[in-house]
């Protein structure tokens, strides 16, 4: 049995609402409802035509009064349907223009993280069509990743999984340019399939050359991506009871995160070194890193998790009993 814990990091849903913008711009909702709405009338649609595959007849509603914003697939599919670009929505409703892709990224990391392969689907063939990512080799490398997990995680075909994910790296991996983060995302998914259909030994050379990558790197804009790393790295050495290391990886996860303040993580990683402590048989140690991986989740809310971790924690304190309980018999003996 697998006692570990996924790592989850926040990724809050963003409406295009919340793209970021120049300072001092902002989004005129009823505007860009407006619009919509006088087009929608001009092409001869109800709003149950315009919202037909694409929302309900009520959001097209609240989106036409300036209640809410639709998502960046919404805008998309909307535009279509009434026959203009979709960076005209853009431009009447900001003085800059949107950052539609940027947006669109960030559904599907969202979707992704949430494990919905289904809605990111869609979004990905949505996308497709468009051509501000068929036209662009970086941007069409966002969907065909998307789409090979896809592929991995529903259809359960890691042969077609793992041949798309080679070709949609091989698509800007270029040794005279630096490496991507989205590269460094893909060579990840590469070791955890592989740790998924337990091919440990063969996860970590992906992860290892992740690392020897960040070691050349000077910045990183999602710092998530160093702590999921080495929190991975630590999972499949544990897999191959390889304890020690493990921790060692834990540690500088737990060390990266502390001076980026970057907290998201910590209770996994205080956990695992728990785990490790656990399957060393070393539980007096192991119960102090479950408390303050209690603690970490507590902090942020986790109810599924605080319940799971009171289990474990339960377990051990009750396995420590009873070698306290054996130790106490050998004495007397």
């Amino acid at each position: 049995m697998d006692d570990t814990i996924s790592l989850i990091l926040p990724i809050s849903v963003k409406i295009l609402s919340t793209v970021l913008f120049s300072e001092g711009d902002t989004l005129d909702y009823s505007v860009i409802g407006k619009k919509i709405r006088e087009m929608r009338k001009v092409v001869g649609l109800t709003q149950g035509d315009l919202a037909e595959e694409v929302c309900t007849q009520a959001l097209i509603s609240r989106i036409e009064k300036g209640d809410i914003y639709p998502s960046a697939t919404s805008l998309y599919q909307i535009s279509l349907k009434l026959g203009v670009d979709v960076n005209f929505f853009f431009e009447i409703g900001t003085t800059p223009r949107l950052d539609y892709i940027r947006e669109v990224e960030k559904q599907l990391r969202t979707l992704r993280l949430d494990g919905k392969y289904e809605e990111m689907m869609e979004v990905v063939k949505t996308e497709e069509k468009n051509p501000f990512f068929y036209k662009d080799t970086e941007k069409l490398q966002l969907l065909y990743w998307h789409k090979a997990i896809y592929l991995f995680e529903v259809k359960k075909d890691p042969d077609q999984s793992f041949q798309l994910l080679q070709q949609t790296y091989e698509l800007t991996a270029n040794q005279k340019k630096a490496v991507s983060e989205r590269e460094m995302e893909i060579l990840m998914t590469f070791g955890s399939w592989e740790s998924l259909l337990d091919n440990h030994e063969e996860a970590l050379p992906h992860y290892q050359k992740v690392e020897d990558i960040l070691n050349h790197t000077e910045q990183l804009f999602d710092k998530s991506i160093k702590t999921r790393l080495f929190y991975n790295t630590a999972r499949v050495l544990t897999r191959l009871n390889r304890y020690e290391e493990s921790t060692d990886y834990c540690r500088r996860a737990i060390k990266w995160c502390l001076e980026e303040e970057h907290l998201w993580g910590l209770g996994e990683l205080h956990y695992h070194i728990g785990y490790n402590l656990e399957l060393m048989g070393k539980y007096d140690k192991a119960l102090p890193y479950i408390n303050k991986s209690i603690h970490m989740f507590e902090i942020h809310k986790h109810e599924r998790y605080l319940s799971f971790l009171d289990k474990r924690k339960k377990e051990i304190k009750s396995k420590l009993e009873s070698q306290d309980l054996s130790f106490d018999l050998d004495t007397e003996q």
